[in-house]
């Protein structure tokens, strides 16, 4: 994707217009957005949000090499909440900073993300924690780098799911081996024997072996350096009946016109590092109307009443040039209790 050197330029260059941080900038109100779909921030990418006492806690991509969050009542409030700025790396050792997740884990905080040195082979996955009820007066400190595994510990994309006998798993998205000829990234799963430590092995879940997960050629020939076959940037998330696991997943490159979402699910009481327990759908996922593609990036919300609201990205087209925005919607569940996207 865009974690390699020369295809990071070249990402920089496609996507000037639309990497733009969603800090700062309120919505568009004459973008359009998906049928049933409310937009929050426009330009806006990884959105990513928690419910804790009657609060949401939300981050998001930020301009430039720090991490914050925003915390509000309502998730409408969003576009115009204040970004507190709890992180600035003090070296610049670390630095290509993106896509952080604020968690609530043993009634301390933690946020996730990825990083490297400058060199995008050498990206890897980090943790901040904050042991203060408070995280936004409280203190964060770098915990350091989740070690995935000894060989090759490139990863991105890092986020955790906690089950409700306190088993703690990371999900993340990383390569087999060391990239060659082509690139090709994969969901990985780990146990974890704390927030800040990887407890286990590493376990292939996902590879992009079906066709709608290996597009990296737009049909206007613009293209990364070399072919790179996506899974990336996982979102667990346990069924409110308590019957199944979801992992969403983008799929093909993000820079495409393919980028698209696709899921596995397991039953919660399986052994969850088996790969067998899990199964992949066989078509993308779609949750947007055709003015829109490259939906992606989802987060799945508990709401006060009950309910569930979904957080997502998607692409759209705008007077000539690409946009990517946050929207929200309402959630419902089928009659599996699995989400109806």
């Amino acid at each position: 994707m865009r974690h390699h050197i020369s295809f990071l330029i070249f990402v920089s260059l496609f996507f000037a217009f639309v990497l733009a941080s969603c800090q700062g900038h309120r919505p568009d109100t004459a973008a359009p957005a998906p049928q049933g779909a409310t937009l929050l921030m426009n330009p806006g990418s990884y959105p990513f949000a928690i419910l804790h006492e009657g609060k949401y806690y939300f981050t998001c991509q930020s301009e430039g090499e720090t991490i914050g969050f925003r915390v509000v009542e309502d998730l409408h409030e969003l576009p115009t909440a204040e970004v507190h700025t709890v992180w600035t790396p003090d070296s610049p050792r670390l630095q290509h900073i993106w896509a952080p997740e604020i968690h609530r884990i043993n009634d301390s905080w933690y946020i996730y993300f990825e990083g490297d040195d400058g060199n995008t082979d050498d990206h890897q996955l980090y943790v901040l924690e904050c042991t203060d009820a408070d995280p936004v007066h409280g203190h964060w400190h770098l915990c350091g780098t989740l070690r995935t595994n000894e060989e090759w510990n490139f990863g991105l994309h890092p986020t955790v799911l906690q089950m409700p006998g306190g088993a703690l798993y990371l999900l993340w998205s990383g390569w087999p081996s060391r990239r060659a000829e082509t690139e090709t990234q994969c969901i990985y799963i780990a146990r974890m024997s704390d927030p800040c430590t990887v407890g286990s092995q590493r376990v292939l879940l996902s590879k992009p072996d079906l066709e709608w997960e290996r597009q990296w050629i737009n049909p206007d020939g613009s293209r990364a350096a070399y072919p790179i076959y996506v899974n990336e940037n996982p979102q667990a998330f346990l069924t409110p009946d308590g019957r199944h696991v979801c992992i969403f997943y983008s799929a093909s490159g993000i820079w495409s016109v393919y980028n698209a979402l696709g899921c596995l699910t397991a039953l919660a009481d399986a052994n969850l590092l088996d790969p067998a327990v899990w199964n992949k759908t066989t078509e993308p996922i779609c949750i947007v109307d055709s003015v829109f593609y490259g939906t992606s990036n989802i987060c799945i919300v508990p709401e006060k009443d009950g309910g569930h609201a979904l957080l997502f990205e998607a692409k759209s087209i705008q007077q000539g040039q690409e946009q990517r925005a946050v929207y929200l919607k309402s959630l419902s569940f089928n009659a599996d209790g699995l989400p109806d996207l």
